[in-house]
């Protein structure tokens, strides 16, 4: 009996991750991240997941949703966190630093010249009027962007369902019942990597055999 090699179940991602560009210079990913940096006003999911993905494509759907995972439970700004993560990826502790410093140079520069202009600004009622909009535009962008990414959930080891009730599940302690973010990756996160890494050994052990063509469907060949 001829064996037939099942592919593994990471496999179309790394497929997926082989064809993703990459930043050429050092140059190019300090820009890149310092650009990302002076557009994310209240909010910065939307503008990464943009720029990374669909601009530029350095990272898939599903690695930006993993690296993005990864970034959340580490100390610091989530978007930090990515970037010295993307630099150390492709350039090494230069590129961390790159990263690292695209993110904080120039923004520093902004955020300091906009603290002496409008100190006197903040607390008028028009400056906390316009606070509030850049608030609600930014609660938009973040959800529009989490619709994007639900997508990938379909790729999920847990299971299309199984992944939307964990999202459900952590949106009702966070944003309903207020628990401390903390304690909720503590459990809900930790829970559901457990579960994944029992998925994942699943797959492993008993892979899943591609369907098999009905009786007479088979493909032709061409006169």
């Amino acid at each position: 009996m001829k064996k037939v090699n099942l592919p593994s179940p990471t496999e179309g991602l790394a497929t997926q991750a082989s064809a993703a560009a990459r930043p050429r210079t050092i140059g190019e990913l300090y820009w890149a991240f310092t650009i990302l940096a002076l557009q994310g006003f209240g909010g910065v999911l939307a503008v990464v997941q943009r720029e990374l993905v669909e601009r530029r494509r350095w990272l898939t759907l599903e690695e930006f949703i993993e690296d993005w995972a990864v970034a959340q439970i580490l100390p610091g700004p989530n978007v930090v966190n990515m970037s010295v993560m993307l630099g150390d990826r492709y350039f090494g502790w230069r590129g961390a630093m790159a990263g690292f410093a695209g993110m904080l140079s120039v923004p520093l520069v902004v955020v300091l010249a906009m603290a002496v202009l409008l100190e006197n600004v903040a607390d008028t009622a028009a400056g906390q009027g316009a606070l509030r909009g850049m608030g609600a535009v930014a609660a938009g962008l973040i959800t529009a962007t989490g619709l994007k990414l639900a997508p990938a959930l379909k790729s999920s080891p847990l299971g299309h369902a199984q992944a939307l009730a964990v999202v459900v599940l952590t949106f009702v302690l966070v944003g309903l019942v207020r628990l401390p973010l903390v304690w909720v990756l503590l459990g809900v996160g930790t829970s559901a990597c457990v579960w994944a890494w029992f998925c994942l050994k699943q797959l492993d052990e008993h892979p899943v055999a591609p369907a098999r063509p009905a009786p007479g469907a088979e493909e032709r060949p061409r006169p």
